[in-house]
């Protein structure tokens, strides 16, 4: 696991499982932990990371109800769950199914786990919308395309984006189930203009880019999803697990996604 930091106030760890990130954003006396890292004992040091830095746990956030974002219960159990209203639509459509994916997960790879996944107690945000955090906010917009659901939210005083599961530098778009080539597109035009004003993208997978590198990666991907279910996949991003992934969004796309 790896930790950097952004800004005076915030940090972004990255996980040894799929690079899945987790950001924290401190706001006065208050902080928010965004997504999260997947191994227990990635999980377990959290609350260290944030003792070091002289944060005070106010509150999680997820960008979207996708299990491997969902984990920071496990690290801070009496903590809420922030979410936006679609990924609360989508956590009460589809109850324990986090917790079921987690468990196939563990089960696949070995990982044994002291408590299973409760989310506990889930607020839904209204999005576009603010998130209040000490004496500013933090700005959420709607980022759906990739599933059903989601927001990317913009730190602005640190020009800093947390992009959820898009404009990845090691993974292309992915249209997962409920997931839409439209909706996605569309969220890369709502994001765009926040991508070129940030100074760190932090995607979902990945490491932290700055804005021209996601700028970059956005116009890619606008490309690659423009042409499905032809085309070809971005240079950079055409090893195994991608084509994987690209296989799926050919057969979505021809179903109409």
């Amino acid at each position: 696991m790896r930790v950097v930091g952004l800004h005076s106030d915030v940090l972004v760890v990255t996980s040894r499982m799929w690079q899945t990130t987790c950001t924290i954003v401190r706001g006065g006396d208050e902080c928010f932990v965004i997504d999260s890292p997947v191994f227990p004992d990635e999980l377990e040091v959290l609350p260290a990371v944030l003792e070091h830095a002289g944060f005070h746990l106010s509150g999680l956030l997820a960008t979207h109800a996708d299990w491997d974002h969902l984990l920071g219960r496990l690290a801070f159990p009496s903590a809420a769950l922030g979410v936006a209203e679609t990924t609360a639509a989508r956590l009460t459509a589809e109850p324990g199914a986090a917790a079921r994916e987690l468990r196939a997960f563990d089960d696949e790879h070995y990982v044994a786990r002291a408590t299973p996944l409760s989310l506990g107690q889930v607020q839904a945000l209204p999005v576009p919308g603010h998130c209040e955090i000490g004496d500013t906010e933090l700005e959420l917009h709607p980022a759906d395309g990739h599933t059903a659901d989601g927001m990317a939210i913009w730190i602005d005083w640190a020009r800093v984006l947390v992009a959820g599961d898009y404009v990845s530098p090691v993974e292309v778009p992915m249209i997962s189930e409920g997931g839409s080539r439209d909706a996605y597109l569309a969220t890369l035009r709502r994001l765009e203009p926040l991508v070129h004003a940030a100074a760190h993208v932090v995607p979902g997978h990945g490491e932290v880019i700055d804005g021209a590198r996601a700028a970059a990666i956005l116009r890619e991907d606008v490309n690659y999803l423009a042409k499905l279910p032809d085309g070809e996949l971005p240079m950079a991003r055409r090893g195994a697990a991608q084509r994987v992934i690209h296989a799926g969004n050919v057969r979505r796309v021809r179903e109409g996604a």
